[in-house]
């Protein structure tokens, strides 16, 4: 292990408080910082079971990548790569946390450091700068960070070759795969995958069928799983998604090709099985996983700025409804599916437009092997046969076709690391999308925390019942994206098309 450098203050991190979340060995805040202490050469989570280290002893950084940057070795207790992701890059929208989302994404091992400065727009010199100051590492040492902790799980969850891992994690040889991972975790990729045997890790499952990898994808509770469940039932598409017993399943492409995904909800964890076409897009795969699901988020903070009472699960809206804690926003996949399903939806029922997107779906979607057939159509294949697939108002079709011509030209660009300002001009200036379609498209797509869907009349609905007046929002600042879910929610129950879980203050009275 190289020499531990001294550490510095890489972003506002408050001491004292992030102490007290060690010394309580506080799960909230895993993946939020980091703590490397001095006299062991180790990093951690704050919920590290080990004995809490002297105050002398540590620092506390923003992301593992800065910590390995200063020759600090990962806890092989803890496992602190495998932590939830900080909420900071969704909740942030500079230059750094959407760096953050797209290294992420592989995009550094797509397209290196150069690909990445152009589609920010900036240089590469900028770019390293403000990673650096703000995040505690350059973007090659981030992206370092994510490719060590894509080995680990390929190592822990196949049996493949380590020199196939090595490629598949983005390694550009072996020899540095090798190296990393000693650096990283303290040894060898042949021990780590020994030590597996011996103690199953928290975020893995035991190798099983060749080309399947079982992983846990951890989650900051509470997590509402009945609006999740709903949300994911009620739109999935015939033919490219399925929800049943409890597993929602669909296809995806992929940076390298496509993948199925089979996800449930467990306690503490989501269960992926995920079968890949290739192995170099673990990463992605997971990343967009998490967005979809929005596991990353840090529902404590969210509920009490929202004045939700987690013990009774009730707000202090002070209307007929309660709020449930740990309501999650769901993300999305792919952007031009989202932009394309939403366009489709405008102004009909959930029902009739998935019966619209499973005809473009089962028309124009690649045919694949697996539980569902089919991969979501290219928005180049919309572009030039939506009109002969696409069925209702003209003007709507036309608009539809249209917007996918402006994603297979490179005019309109859709990834996570644009900014939510820019990314709903650019959805406005398109025919037939307006303020609800861009708002709500930027909402999903970008992980945006504050837009609120005032317009929607469900969401109306909602808010009359819960008493809440849509004028006056400002107070729950920076989290109205959650507010709108729960107004959803609360106007579906009040149908009957979603029923209530009961609140675990309910629970424990009932039994």
């Amino acid at each position: 292990m190289g020499a531990i450098v001294e550490l510095v203050t890489i972003t506002a991190l408050d001491f004292e408080g992030c102490y007290r979340a060690v010394s309580t060995r506080d799960s909230r805040f895993d993946g939020q910082f980091f703590t490397a202490v001095r006299t062991t050469g180790i990093y951690c989570r704050p919920s590290c079971p080990a004995i809490t280290p002297k105050r002398a002893n540590v620092s506390f950084l923003p992301t593992a990548a800065a910590a390995q940057q200063a020759g600090y070795r990962a806890c092989r207790r803890c496992l602190p790569d495998a932590a939830p992701g900080s909420p900071l890059w969704n909740v942030r929208a500079d230059l750094a946390a959407r760096a953050m989302r797209l290294i992420g994404d592989g995009v550094i091992e797509r397209g290196g450091v150069p690909g990445l400065a152009a589609t920010l727009g900036y240089s590469q010199r900028q770019l390293t700068r403000v990673l650096t100051t703000e995040l505690g590492a350059g973007p090659l040492a981030l992206a370092r960070a994510h490719r060590a902790h894509t080995a680990r799980l390929l190592i822990q969850t196949t049996e493949m070759p380590m020199s196939d891992i090595a490629f598949a994690a983005g390694f550009a040889s072996i020899r540095q795969f090798n190296d990393t991972v000693r650096e990283v975790f303290a040894v060898s990729p042949t021990t780590m995958r020994t030590e597996l045997r011996r103690s199953p890790r928290a975020d893995v499952v035991a190798p099983g069928t060749p080309g399947l990898l079982t992983l846990r994808l951890p989650y900051r509770e509470p997590l509402d799983t009945g609006w999740l469940t709903w949300f994911l039932s009620a739109h999935a598409v015939p033919g490219m998604e399925l929800w049943e017993d409890g597993v929602y399943t669909r296809s995806l492409r992929t940076p390298h090709g496509h993948a199925t995904i089979r996800l449930s909800f467990q306690p503490g964890h989501v269960r992926a099985e995920l079968a890949l076409r290739d192995m170099r897009d673990l990463a992605p795969t997971v990343a967009r996983v998490r967005h979809l699901l929005d596991l990353d988020a840090d529902p404590m903070g969210i509920d009490g700025a929202l004045g939700i009472d987690r013990s009774a699960g009730a707000g202090e809206h002070g209307g007929e409804r309660e709020f449930t804690p740990g309501i999650r926003v769901p993300g999305c996949l792919e952007g031009s599916e989202l932009l394309l399903c939403t366009m489709i939806g405008q102004q009909i029922s959930v029902r009739a437009a998935r019966t619209h997107i499973a005809r473009l779906v089962d028309a124009l979607g690649e045919p694949i092997d697996g539980p569902v057939p089919r991969l979501f159509p290219t928005a180049e294949a919309v572009a030039e046969h939506g009109a002969e697939v696409l069925t209702g108002p003209a003007r709507r079709v036309r608009a539809i076709v249209a917007a996918a011509r402006a994603i297979a030209d490179g005019e309109l660009v859709l990834h996570s690391g644009r900014t939510a300002d820019d990314l709903r001009r650019d959805l406005l200036a398109l025919e037939g999308v307006g303020p609800w379609t861009a708002d709500y498209v930027t909402m999903r797509s970008l992980a945006d925390p504050d837009i609120l869907l005032d317009t929607d009349l469900v969401l109306r609905q909602g808010a009359a019942q819960a008493g809440i007046d849509l004028a006056d929002t400002t107070r729950w600042a920076p989290w109205r994206s959650y507010l709108s879910m729960h107004l959803w929610k609360t106007a579906l129950e009040h149908r009957g098309a979603l029923v209530r879980e009961p609140s675990p203050q309910e629970a424990k009275n009932h039994d």
